[in-house]
């Protein structure tokens, strides 16, 4: 395969509130990753959200609150990329193309849409069922060699390098006459998180911690005040032995291991140090331990995302600006893969 520039992409979608899962899960590493010498890119993927109705004025809400979230954790627009997906339409029109390269059994075997979908499959839209081909083309616009990804979304980047692998297959030939050695898309890399890539929640630690999940003492939202935060964790649901000194005794005890996670999460430590820590501790002492310790780490960025939420011109002055940098990387992908491909198309300047 050709050699290609690291690029890092990845995608929020707008829709429910924000919660500790999506910043340790996402935000939080998406702010990690600037270090990097790589381009980042970050998406407030709201096309993907209008795969199942959202109300409108709810959408434009959330598409500028999930901006807030970025800029309150901490990425930097100037250094990284921040847009919202329906400013660059390159996305939509590369997914088509893609439609045609993806097989329809590749899809039968995505076992989100299975889930999200229930029993009423056949009133299911067909953007469910086609969401990970948009993602794969979120991916592949920008020719993204990593992607942070959880575990729910690993299928999805299979489909991805399915698709990459397939594309450069089917017009090798295309590919080479156009100048674009061993191959024009690359085979993206998952990224895989760290303690806490799967933040379950808090009143049942066999389920992920969802947006969608009635009971908001569930989960934590990035937008609870401190006493809110301290006052979910104090509720959520334990057993009645003391934590273990060994991390094998945390299994069979899902609710203890999701809590020493998100201590160790939001510490930067390992299970083994917090069990280093609070082995033989009752639930009475660890979970002030970590009301005190998440309330030092998301209070500071919920203050931030009210301040930054309240300034609406700028959250869309960062997306416009994003977008704008985005569809120029977006286009040249587009156009180069148009050539592949085949289409006559306008040619700029």
């Amino acid at each position: 395969m050709a050699a290609f520039k690291e690029l890092v992409f990845s995608g929020v979608q707008p829709t429910g509130n924000l919660h500790l899962g999506n910043y340790l899960g996402a935000i939080r590493r998406f702010v990690e990753m600037q270090a990097r010498e790589a381009q980042c890119l970050y998406c407030v993927v709201d096309l993907h959200a209008i795969t199942v109705w959202q109300d409108p004025e709810a959408l434009r809400s959330q598409i500028r609150e999930v901006t807030a979230a970025f800029l309150a954790a901490g990425i930097d627009p100037k250094r990284s990329i921040v847009f919202n997906q329906s400013q660059v339409p390159q996305h939509a029109e590369l997914a088509w193309i893609f439609n045609c390269v993806a097989r329809l059994g590749w899809l039968n075997r995505m076992t989100q849409f299975k889930e999200k979908a229930g029993k009423d499959r056949e009133n299911a839209s067909i953007g469910l069922y086609d969401y990970p081909v948009l993602m794969a083309a979120d991916i592949l616009a920008y020719r993204a060699t990593h992607v942070p990804v959880g575990e729910d979304q690993k299928q999805h980047l299979e489909l991805t390098r399915d698709i990459a692998q397939k594309f450069n297959t089917d017009f090798a030939a295309s590919i080479a006459a156009q100048g674009h050695e061993g191959g024009f898309f690359p085979v993206t890399e998952p990224i895989i998180g760290g303690p806490a890539a799967r933040v379950m929640s808090l009143r049942d630690g066999t389920k992920k911690m969802s947006k969608s999940d009635p009971s908001d003492n569930s989960r934590i939202n990035l937008t609870d005040d401190a006493d809110t935060i301290a006052q979910k964790i104090r509720r959520a649901k334990t057993d009645p032995e003391p934590l273990p000194s060994e991390i094998t005794g945390l299994k069979e005890r899902p609710e203890a291991d999701n809590l020493v996670g998100l201590y160790a999460a939001l510490a930067d430590q390992s299970r083994e140090d917090v069990l280093r820590d609070f082995g033989g501790a009752q639930f009475s002492a660890f979970k002030p331990a970590l009301a005190d310790l998440a309330v030092s780490k998301l209070s500071p960025i919920a203050g931030e995302m009210r301040r930054l939420s309240a300034d609406t011109a700028y959250i869309e002055a960062v997306l416009a600006d994003g977008a704008t940098r985005a569809e120029a990387i977006a286009q040249e992908t587009l156009d180069a893969t148009k050539d592949i491909v085949g289409f006559v198309r306008r040619r700029r300047g």
